[in-house]
């Protein structure tokens, strides 16, 4: 019975031994046998500290290489969504400008041009609403201003102040 109590305790150390320094210690006992130093205690110490820090700058390397991955990732996720920004701006800058011209040309009756202007209210208060990109003003340009026609039949094109 004794005899199967040491063996669970030698079980126990080898598994302690093998968690600890995993393949780390054979290949230090490994690397003693070749080169067969008069003090093979020492040069097994001075080999297993050295390891510890080659395995030390390994992590850190790799450490850094996800860090680096994932500020990349996070670079590409803002570099799309900042076309898509600008894709979106582009988009109300031509829907407005086509408007605008549509009005400017009096070739809009009154009716159309007070729906063209309903129209572009939404516009205006999504493009409003957006955070401005990455390296742009915050500050927006004034809407265009319609002066009520002095023609009672408005007939004539509005005037547009800027």
């Amino acid at each position: 019975m004794a005899e199967a109590g040491l063996e669970r305790a030698h079980r126990m150390e080898v598994e302690y031994l093998k968690k600890c320094f995993g393949t780390l210690l054979a290949q230090g006992l490994a690397e003693v046998a070749k080169v067969r130093p008069s003090d093979p205690i020492e040069y097994l110490a001075h080999w297993l500290h050295h390891n510890k820090k080659i395995i030390e700058v390994q992590e850190e390397g790799r450490q850094e290489k996800i860090q680096l991955k994932e500020e990349y990732e996070n670079s590409l996720k803002e570099t799309r969504m900042t076309e898509i920004l600008k894709q979106e701006e582009y988009q109300i800058q031509q829907e407005f400008e086509k408007c605008h011209q549509l009005l400017m040309s009096g070739a809009v009756s009154t009716k159309e041009t007070m729906f063209l202007q309903e129209s572009i209210k939404p516009l205006e208060n999504e493009a409003l609403k957006k955070d401005g990109l990455p390296g742009t003003s915050s500050v927006t340009p004034e809407m265009p201003q319609q002066i009520p026609s002095s023609d009672p039949l408005g007939q004539t094109p509005p005037e547009i102040n800027y």
